[in-house]
């Protein structure tokens, strides 16, 4: 395996990994990743790319804003369950982007399909499993135990993001993992006919 597949390997699972986290919070994943390439901790030149804004102060006081309003927002119930409204095609979006931004110096056409298809199904995967659990937090606790729910979307979003950043592979593995539980819950259970000698 030449260091081209390898790094391809290791963006891709870095990007799926933040399309996970975004899942959970739109802002905070392209934040952190901002931080990280601030930081000078991301092994991807954006110098003369379309995301080469992410490294700019801007980039961080916007992003920064931007993901506490929204963490602070996910707090009210019910204001909650509407802007889940907005954060589904938003999420699916950040995927797109965090994937694509990690991917950078890779062949555009496998840039961006992948990170299409890998990254924007994957979030909008996760962010749809959490609209489910908030509708029914709400309906249970008439709303009470939303924050709570919140709460641990907003600790998950973090986890996955540094477990991303710091470890692709481990990431990738537990979003597999999950995933498969997932659609496998949305299937429901498989049922198997057995044969009867004669």
């Amino acid at each position: 395996m030449d260091i081209d597949s390898v790094r391809f390997i290791m963006g891709a699972s870095t990007g799926i990994g933040l399309a996970a986290a975004s899942g959970f919070r739109v802002f905070l994943p392209p934040f952190l990743l901002s931080v990280w390439f601030k930081l000078g901790l991301m092994d991807v030149d954006l110098e003369g790319s379309d995301f080469e804004f992410l490294s700019s102060d801007m980039s961080l006081i916007v992003m920064g804003s931007a993901s506490l309003m929204e963490i602070l927002a996910y707090k009210v119930p019910f204001l909650d369950n509407a802007l889940d409204a907005v954060a589904t095609p938003l999420a699916g979006l950040a995927g797109v982007t965090v994937v694509a931004i990690t991917l950078q110096g890779t062949d555009p056409a496998i840039q961006w399909a992948f990170a299409i298809i890998a990254g924007g199904s994957t979030s909008i995967g996760i962010q749809s499993a959490t609209v489910a659990g908030r509708g029914l937090s709400s309906v249970a606790s008439l709303g009470v135990a939303n924050p709570i729910f919140s709460m641990v979307e907003d600790l998950f979003s973090l986890l996955i993001v540094l477990i991303a950043l710091l470890a692709p592979f481990l990431a990738l593995i537990g979003i597999l993992f999950a995933l498969g539980i997932l659609v496998r819950r949305r299937l429901g259970p498989v049922k198997t006919e057995k044969g009867h000698g004669h």
